[in-house]
């Protein structure tokens, strides 16, 4: 095979304005799932709300219209109309089909903003079928509009508007060329737009779908800013005293803004943001929190002589169980690490949180000793368990991933040792985990039957955990530990899959299973290594006629529409209704719901952990309210409910 040395400059391509971005949009908006779509969204929010931090936007408005396009609306000063010198354009064409261009490098348009600096306005043009800007400005309305990013005619006055106001108008449709799904999810948006009004002291933001005849509308706007966004994340948790205690300062031109309250819970659940854009990851910002409620509490314990000078300080880890925190940062030049925006850089807003947190903190500590008391009883609490957890953990712990003797004896293990290409069972029940030994694929597949109820982790602490029948042969058989000691590059399965029967009884044991691997083995769901199997709910079938399987309802009725076109009646049809997994010979469980070419598996995502929480929180914790409230407003959504 003779090989081209004709690589030539010509051979180079370059993608001129928006074409790079059609090109590769995940590069810029993460995916073209629902994801990517919904993110369209969020930069022309942000805008709106960069205009709100500047000082100058006190309102947003966010349509779904009818045809899946979307209307978002800000009075903020409205995109510069007149003429940029250096390009030649207006300033509304240079936002909307210009990469990285914007007011936010330094120009003075904005202190901080939380959009993709300069490329959040060009993307959504680019990735859009159509976009059109309204201007509001010195009593005219301005129009433009474009076509996959393409200029359709120059920016013109289309109408007159009062002197006084001012704002933007921009209405875009997704490019299905580009996007696997067009169809907004109103739920997505309604938690995005309720986070940003919370980070937005004072600013009021409606979102409204107009898609069917029943209008849905949504009114977001919180006065008290992250205090209310604490107080709303701590909604289903007993608080562990009544005021949340709330930070703030500024500091070489960094605003800080930290609330925060303990629960009764033991879950220590800190959020991170950035200019109002969430970090996930974390950053400087939540080390510096972090750091300075440590280094407060044990001043502060140390000064009232609560802790003696023999005594050992007490550790973060302690401190922070069941606080629930909101860390809102503002940077004139954040430094992210990767485009996403997941992770904060900036090396001094460290010492900036924990300087603002470790005076605000302080001072409330003496202002409210009744509070460091309780803060104090926790700690106390959660040193001893952690300690009885390290002691239990020793005893639990593998000396080596790969030793078998150590593993639980339940466990039917695969002959294959590469995680990556071997793939666990969590089985409900012995009598099911026998029928899928037998009908599993020894080289890759293993097994882990389940029996007897599991422990709820939402309501027990980590030293009752470890040690625990249920739990441990899960810990054990995973291999990579629990809580901070998970280590996802230990895991002996590159797939841990949830199979339990699809009834009631079967639900309850997948989220009790995804309520632990969520708080205590997090970066398995976040890696996307943990899987639910479907099995059928029935099976077809007739003398000289392949079985047919059905994994819902409308599968069924599917399958019989396709059995009478073939001339077969429904009274011919024997019809199996599975109650549970047992019922299944191993040959059937291995076609239906083990066979890799045919079953179906459904990957368990974390999109928000804020919202994952919350749902946890309400259907694992303690406080019956918020569940009666969560079931009333849903059991209208349930299917094959078996009663």
């Amino acid at each position: 095979m003779s090989k081209s040395n004709d690589y030539t400059a010509d051979q180079i391509q370059i993608l001129e304005g928006l074409e790079a971005v059609r090109k590769r949009p995940g590069m810029y908006i993460g995916s073209t799932s629902s994801k990517g779509l919904h993110h369209l969204v969020y930069e022309i929010v942000d805008n709106a709300v960069d205009e709100a931090l500047a000082g100058y936007c006190t309102e947003i408005f966010v349509q779904i219209n009818e045809d899946n396009s979307i209307t978002v609306i800000d009075n903020g000063r409205g995109i510069p109309v007149g003429i940029n010198t250096k390009s030649g354009l207006t300033g509304v064409e240079v936002v909307f089909t210009i990469l990285h261009a914007g007011g936010k490098f330094g120009g003075g348009g904005y202190k901080v903003s939380g959009g993709l600096h300069g490329v959040g306005a060009s993307v959504v043009n680019a990735l859009s079928e159509w976009l059109e800007v309204k201007v509001f400005q010195d009593g005219k309305v301005y129009e433009q509009r474009y076509e996959r990013g393409k200029v359709m005619f120059p920016l013109k006055v289309v109408d007159e508007c009062p002197a006084d106001k001012t704002g933007t108008e921009v209405k875009f449709l997704p490019d299905k060329e580009i996007f696997e799904e067009t169809v907004y999810d109103y739920n997505i948006l309604k938690q995005r737009l309720r986070e940003m009004a919370f980070l937005t002291k004072n600013i009021k933001i409606t979102l409204k779908d107009v898609r069917d005849d029943n209008h849905k509308e949504k009114v977001f706007h919180y006065e008290g800013g992250i205090k209310e966004y604490v107080k709303y994340l701590n909604k289903g948790n007993d608080a562990l005293y009544d005021n949340i205690i709330y930070c703030e300062g500024t500091k070489d031109d960094v605003y800080v803004e930290v609330a925060f309250q303990h629960n009764n819970g033991y879950s220590d659940n800190v959020y991170g943001f950035v200019n109002n854009i969430t970090t996930p990851e974390g950053g400087t910002h939540v080390t510096g929190f972090r750091n300075a409620v440590t280094k407060t509490f044990n001043d502060y314990a140390r000064t009232n002589k609560i802790l003696k000078d023999k005594d050992q300080n007490l550790s973060g880890e302690d401190i922070r169980e069941g606080i629930t925190a909101v860390i809102s940062v503002k940077v004139k030049e954040p430094q992210f690490e990767g485009q996403t925006k997941t992770k904060l850089g900036n090396s001094n807003v460290t010492g900036i949180v924990q300087s603002v947190v470790n005076e605000e903190f302080s001072a409330y500590l003496e202002e409210n000793p009744t509070v460091a008391k309780s803060i104090l009883e926790k700690c106390i609490s959660a040193s001893r368990a952690r300690e009885a957890a390290r002691k239990a953990r020793e005893l639990v712990r593998r000396k080596n991933a790969l030793e078998t003797s150590t593993l639980p004896g339940k466990l039917a293990d695969c002959s294959e040792k590469d995680a990556e290409n071997c793939e666990v069972y969590i089985v409900e029940g012995d009598s099911a985990g026998g029928s899928a030994k037998q009908g599993r694929d020894r080289k890759f597949q293993a097994i882990l039957p389940l029996w007897g109820k599991m422990l709820n982790v939402e309501k027990a602490r980590a030293d009752k955990i470890y040690g625990n029948d249920k739990l441990n042969p899960v810990i054990l058989a995973i291999g990579a530990g629990i809580g901070a000691d998970f280590d996802i590059t230990k895991i002996r399965y590159g797939k841990v899959i949830i199979m339990a029967d699809a009834d009631v009884d079967g639900a309850h044991i997948r989220t009790l299973l995804l309520t632990f691997f969520f708080r205590y083995m997090r970066p398995l769901i976040e890696n996307g290594n943990v899987y639910l199997a479907q099995p059928p709910l029935y099976k077809l079938s007739k003398k000289g006629m392949t079985d047919i399987y059905c994994y819902t309802d409308e599968d069924l009725d599917e399958s019989f529409k396709e059995l009478a076109e073939k001339g077969i009646a429904r009274d011919q049809i024997n019809i199996q209704r599975y109650k549970g997994l047992g019922e299944m010979n191993p040959e059937q469980l291995w076609e239906t719901t083990m066979n890799p070419e045919t079953r179906i598996l459904v990957k368990v995502k974390l999109e928000d952990a804020i919202k994952a929480d919350e749902i946890f929180t309400i259907l694992m914790g303690d406080d019956i309210g918020p569940r009666r409230q969560f079931i009333e407003l849903n059991a209208k959504f349930v299917k094959n409910l078996d009663i």
